[in-house]
């Protein structure tokens, strides 16, 4: 055998795995897309018909008339309700009802579906009053003062305040879009932050909750709250020139599901947190929102080999998944 030749076939089959994992991750990402877009074909002209025509007719479009000549035009009122009031009324709403849990206990139906067992039972109140100034403090100081330019950048599209509302067909459209542009921006700025110069100094700040709470979604370092936790939500609706209805649809999804992500309990018929909890729980793994960037890059290889992963799928009953899939009797030292 000639010298080199083992090395040559060990980097061969190095590439050959690597080439293989990124077809497999292709193969899902298509699969997740093609079954999207057939579930799009096959559903929204059905729906969006039935909901534009037979359930509402034209409510949404006369609502939003209404409230357009109540407002007398003034753009910049109507974006700052958009954009920023109810978004945050979504936000604190979803989560007033999480806090209750929290620090009570109570009621037992929520408390019940916790995910890490122990943690936060209850939680620790200095602590949380620390996370929920923080919080407020980023969406005053940091977020709400971020519209003022996306105000201006939106305005130059041109359809942002138009009488007239987008489709349903294309705001689906539009959130697609917005959240695969997230998931992008998310993934990669989340995974720098870990860097171990940047963790210490910005995003350690967000870890020191390895049991997160709902609220925990935005108690971050201003710099992470900015370039983590904004810009990614607001890049999609500045590219597509959105209307603000879709704007604030959007911003409240977006606020509602990282709250949902960081809430510690794995309620019933609500997208699963097992992903991110599982990041908060071992910090190096989970750094997106989807999980195809992780698959590709590997950082969820970790995740694949728990009962998390197992539990990683929506509850349709009401037996916690804590109870159908139990962590494993830890081993007697």
């Amino acid at each position: 055998e000639m010298p080199g030749q083992d090395t040559a076939a060990r980097a061969y089959s190095c590439c050959f795995s690597q080439g293989e994992k990124l077809r497999h991750a292709l193969r899902i990402s298509a699969y997740v897309f093609s079954t999207g877009l057939l579930m799009f074909t096959a559903l929204v002209n059905s729906l969006s018909w039935f909901i534009q025509n037979i359930t509402f007719g034209n409510f949404w479009q006369t609502a939003w008339l209404e409230f357009y000549n109540y407002m007398e035009g003034d753009e910049w009122t109507i974006f700052l309700l958009g954009a920023a009031l109810v978004p945050a009324l979504a936000f604190w709403g979803f989560n007033g009802i999480l806090l209750v849990a929290d620090i009570t206990g109570k009621p037992t139906f929520i408390t019940r579906y916790r995910i890490q067992l122990g943690k936060n039972d209850p939680v620790d109140t200095k602590k949380l009053w620390k996370a929920i100034y923080t919080a407020l403090g980023n969406q005053f100081f940091i977020s709400f003062p971020m519209l003022v330019p996306m105000f201006y950048i939106m305005k130059s599209w041109g359809n942002t305040f138009s009488e007239e509302l987008p489709t349903f067909q294309w705001f689906l459209v539009e959130l697609s879009i917005f959240t695969v542009v997230e998931e992008i921006l998310f993934y990669y700025t989340h995974r720098l932050a870990h860097h171990p110069v940047l963790y210490k100094y910005i995003h350690k700040k967000h870890h020191e909750w390895t049991a997160p709470i709902g609220v925990v979604s935005i108690y971050a370092h201003p710099i992470e709250h900015i370039v983590s936790n904004t810009l990614p939500v607001m890049t999609g609706p500045m590219i597509m020139g959105s209307h603000i209805v879709s704007i604030s649809a959007w911003f409240s999804l977006a606020l509602v599901t990282t709250s949902i992500s960081h809430c510690g309990y794995h309620l019933p018929f609500l997208p699963s947190p097992e992903f991110h909890d599982f990041h908060h729980l071992k910090f190096n793994q989970c750094y997106g929102v989807l999980g195809v960037l992780d698959f590709l890059h590997g950082t969820d290889r970790m995740f694949r080999q728990t009962k998390a992963f197992e539990r990683h799928k929506v509850l349709l009953g009401f037996t916690p998944l804590s109870e159908s899939i139990p962590e494993p009797p830890k081993k007697a030292e």
